[in-house]
């Protein structure tokens, strides 16, 4: 619909631009018949045709990208795209087979970081994690780091922190 709407618009635009080289043509043609002296075979008219002609084709261009949009032109589904980019940010739900087989291979900070992930329901900003952990700024990091190395989390920057997401 929104495509459509645009195509009309420049429609519009063409035609607007069809009536200044009418009116451009026509105040030339004035001024050459009152200025040259040679008559049609003054200089100045194949000028005003070449510009007449030039005009009349960006003019055609306008109209003819404007028709596509009007009858060809795609919807995009803005839709499908919150849909898909909620679907990478969502996390997905962890099984209790997958998490007692997941926490047997972890030491215990990885458990209790992998906990407080949990306990956030899959999504945590590493900040809260470093709060909710009472570990080291660097010590969160690392053990972040390897658990996005196991690929069991997945941490994507947002502003001055990171948002960490279970993968699983």
């Amino acid at each position: 619909m929104k495509n459509k709407i645009v195509g009309f618009i420049i429609v519009g635009i063409a035609v607007l631009i069809g009536f200044i080289i009418y009116s451009f043509n026509r105040a030339m043609t004035d001024i050459v018949n009152t200025s040259c002296e040679h008559g049609p075979t003054c200089p100045m008219w194949g000028s005003i045709n070449f510009q007449t002609n030039v005009s009349l084709g960006i003019m055609l261009f306008v109209v003819m990208v404007g028709l596509y949009l009007v009858f060809f032109g795609k919807e995009e589904k803005i839709i499908t795209k919150i849909k898909t980019i909620k679907q990478q940010i969502e996390p997905k739900k962890i099984t209790k087979e997958n998490y007692q087989k997941t926490m047997g291979n972890l030491s215990d900070d990885e458990k209790l970081i992998f906990e407080k992930i949990l306990e956030a329901e899959g999504t945590i900003f590493q900040s809260d994690l470093v709060e909710q952990s009472k570990l080291a700024k660097v010590k969160v990091t690392r053990l972040l780091d390897k658990l996005e190395g196991k690929g069991l989390i997945e941490r994507k920057r947002r502003g001055m922190t990171n948002i960490v997401i279970l993968k699983h």
